[in-house]
C-alpha cells in the first residue's frame, strides 16, 4: 500500500468526497482533490547520495588503517556507493537530503499538470475542472483550474487554497485540511459560476494514487 493510500484514513476519505458533492451544489465547478504518492522518483538523489555516502566512509575506512593507500580508499568507497545507493532507492525518504526544494517544486508543478490532462480535468462541459494535487512525498500542493474558470478569476487566488491545504498537512490535519480548501475553492468560483439545473457529476470527487 502507498503512501498515498494511507496518507487519508478511509473516514477521512468519504468525509472529503462528501464535502466535495456538497460544495458541488453550489457550483457548476468541478472540484477534484488528489493524492498522489510522489512527483517523480528523483533517481539522481540515490547517486548523489550513494556518492557522498561512499566517500566519506572511504575516507574513514583509509584514516582508520592509517594508510594513504589509494586501492584501499577505491575499495571501500565502490562497496559503500552501492550499498548506499541502493538503500537510498529503497526507502525514498532517504533521498530528501539530496533533493532541492527548487527541484521538488518543479517537479510538483510538472506532475499536477499532467494529472490535470490525464484525469480528464480539461473536458468538463463549461471547462470547469478545479485540481488540488497533493504529493505526499514533497508535502506540496498545487491548484489548476481549467480555461473556463481562469478567463473569470485571477489565477492568483488558488494560492489561498495551497496555503490553506499546505498548512493543515503539516499541522497533521490533512482531512480537515482538504474540506477546507474544497469549500474555499467552491466560495471562489460559485458566483460566476453558478450551479446549473441540468448539471451533472462529471468527475471523480477524489483520486488517490497508487
Amino acid at each position: 500500500m502507498s503512501n498515498a493510500q494511507t496518507f487519508l484514513t478511509q473516514a477521512e476519505q468519504d468525509a472529503l468526497v462528501e464535502c466535495v458533492r456538497e460544495v458541488e451544489k453550489t457550483t457548476s465547478g468541478e472540484i477534484v482533490p488528489m493524492i498522489a504518492p510522489a512527483s517523480y522518483e528523483y533517481p539522481r538523489a540515490s547517486l548523489i547520495g550513494g556518492l557522498v555516502g561512499g566517500a566519506l566512509i572511504g575516507v574513514g575506512a583509509a584514516l582508520a588503517f592509517g594508510r594513504n593507500d589509494m586501492w584501499l580508499f577505491l575499495a571501500v568507497f565502490l562497496a559503500a556507493f552501492l550499498v548506499l545507493s541502493r538503500l537510498i532507492e529503497a526507502f525514498p525518504a532517504l533521498k530528501k537530503p539530496f533533493i532541492s526544494k527548487r527541484e521538488m517544486r518543479e517537479e510538483v508543478e510538472e506532475a499536477a499538470f499532467t494529472a490535470f490532462y490525464a484525469n480528464g480535468l480539461h473536458r468538463t462541459r463549461d471547462l470547469t475542472g478545479i485540481l488540488i494535487y497533493v504529493s505526499v512525498f514533497e508535502r506540496q500542493v498545487q491548484v489548476l483550474a481549467d480555461k473556463g474558470i481562469n478567463d473569470k478569476v485571477d489565477p492568483k487566488v488558488w494560492e489561498e487554497v495551497v496555503a490553506m491545504v499546505t498548512d493543515g498537512i503539516r499541522a497533521g490535519k490533512p482531512g480537515e485540511a482538504l474540506c477546507r480548501g474544497v469549500a474555499r475553492c467552491g466560495e471562489l468560483v460559485a458566483e460566476k459560476f453558478p450551479i446549473k439545473a441540468d448539471d451533472t457529476d462529471e468527475l471523480p470527487n477524489l483520486i488517490i494514487g497508487k
